[in-house]
């Protein structure tokens, strides 16, 4: 039988002079193993669109993995975000990735999304953070909930992103057929801000810790003509149709936002950092242990991760753990069984 580690990780695993080295059949720690042969283990994370949370977060955490990680070099990738992500877990073809809790939890039963395309074997590192639905417009627009946006150009999302995902299931909540109802259009954040400045597009989803880039980048140039639009009134009916963990009342805070004089109620997800089940318990524990002992290198290249707690991270996966982060939350109290 193959040895799970040698799946994830051995085309990843280089010498000095870009040869692939074989791991024995029984290292598990491949960390060890490329030490003692003077090799540089290479991770992918797969992170999100450019203009997104992800996209930046991934970024960071590539930096301190590969500063802080003997003999790993850690690499952010673009992507469609949750969806694509989890996808590319299973094929191989990352090692890390960042995933929205709800469509997390159909990757891991294999329901929803993956019914065709099967489960995931997915663990989890941490809970970091839970983020707000964005629903951009402009004022000029008069979109004060979400039933407005009933005959409208909406972007609902790059395709395979959480917040297409989450995206569809709000509107269907709304009492709103994307197909019928909607003119959908599959934008990356950064694309659907420039559209809804030049007229294409009347409004678009956008689920992102707060504040999110392309949405900042947006009030900065329009000012006061942005408007958010609160979506907390289908809280209650999304508990209800997908369960009552996996969505949360969220409020984007007044001055979040260049000319935002408003709090904002939103739905809210919880964002994870995930690996594949197969990692090895050595490597998963070193790079939990960095994401909380290099925070402030993170928050510098987004404040959300000011937020990143062990506490925090322990609580609401909708998947297990894998061991090696178990054994971090172990060393420091708060691992609740």
């Amino acid at each position: 039988m193959e040895n799970p580690c040698r799946r994830a990780f051995l085309r990843r695993l280089l010498s000095a002079t870009g040869a692939v080295i074989a791991l024995p059949a029984t290292a598990c720690d491949v960390r060890e193993f490329a030490r003692a042969h003077g090799a540089k283990l290479r991770l992918s994370i797969a992170t999100g669109q450019i203009g997104g949370t992800y996209y930046v977060l991934g970024g960071g955490l590539a930096k301190v993995i590969t500063e802080y990680v003997p003999n790993v070099e850690a690499t952010a990738e673009v992507t469609g975000a949750t969806v694509d992500n989890l996808k590319l877990l299973r094929a191989g073809q990352v090692d890390l990735a960042y995933a929205m809790d709800v469509t997390l939890a159909d990757a891991y039963r294999g329901e929803g999304l993956f019914r065709v395309f099967g489960r995931v074997p997915v663990r989890a590192l941490a809970v970091l953070y839970t983020q707000p639905m964005h629903l951009v417009s402009l004022a000029k627009h008069g979109i004060a909930r979400v039933g407005d946006l009933r005959g409208r150009v909406v972007s609902i999302g790059n395709a395979g992103s959480g917040t297409e995902d989450v995206a569809l299931r709000m509107l269907a909540v709304a009492g709103l057929d994307p197909e019928r109802d909607v003119r959908a259009e599959h934008l990356g954040p950064a694309q659907a801000m420039d559209a809804l400045k030049d007229g294409k597009i009347e409004a678009f989803f956008n689920s992102n810790a707060a504040p999110a880039p392309a949405v900042s980048e947006l009030a900065s140039t329009v000012g006061e003509e942005m408007h958010l639009v609160p979506s907390d009134e289908l809280l209650p009916a999304l508990r209800k149709r997908y369960g009552d963990g996996q969505f949360t009342s969220e409020v984007i805070r007044a001055r979040t936002y260049t000319a935002q004089k408003h709090d904002v109620a939103t739905v809210g997800n919880a964002s994870l950092l995930v690996v594949d089940a197969a990692m090895s318990e050595a490597l998963a524990y070193q790079i939990t242990r960095i994401l909380f002992d290099h925070r402030s290198e993170q928050a510098a290249i987004h404040p959300v991760a000011r937020g990143f707690s062990p506490q925090r991270a322990v609580v609401g996966s909708p998947v297990p753990f894998h061991p090696g982060a178990i054994r971090y939350y172990r060393e420091v109290g708060t691992w609740r069984p």
